[in-house]
């Protein structure tokens, strides 16, 4: 086997769980052949280098061999070699999401439930009309 469609190879390569996902990846922009972006009908050979973008992390791999059938992780490991930088780029990007992570996050719950809405509603009534925290009810005289 000289070729292999990219989406096949990203499949067999263990990069995405189904060959679906993996062609809707290409189709996105997500996958780069030798610096291109590509159809998932691409087809790559030993020797392109294929940079693949998974969520925040591009990993950047030459293709070492080709498979027309997924086999077992260790069997996927040897069908690439990932690139020096991409290595030293993801390990400085884990670093950073370690020491300063994005504070977005941390939200773990979007807008309030019903619930949780009348419970604030609840809790901003016994404000009544003051602007203030303070407890002597002045209003900053």
């Amino acid at each position: 086997m000289e070729k292999l469609r990219i989406d096949k190879w990203l499949w067999t390569a263990r990069f995405y769980k189904t060959r679906t996902l993996a062609s809707e990846e290409v189709v996105k922009g997500r996958v780069q052949v030798n610096g291109q972006e590509v159809k998932p009908a691409r087809e790559v050979k030993a020797g392109d280098t294929v940079s693949v973008r998974q969520g925040q992390v591009t990993r950047t791999v030459i293709v070492k061999g080709l498979s027309g059938m997924r086999g077992p992780a260790t069997a996927a490991q040897l069908l690439y070699q990932e690139t020096a930088e991409s290595i030293k780029a993801r390990e400085q990007a884990a670093e950073q999401r370690k020491y300063a992570p994005e504070p977005a996050h941390s939200i773990e719950q979007g807008r309030p439930t019903k619930r949780g809405r009348r419970e604030l509603d609840d809790a901003q009534r016994g404000w009544g009309d003051r602007w203030s925290a303070s407890v002597d009810g002045n209003k900053g005289n």
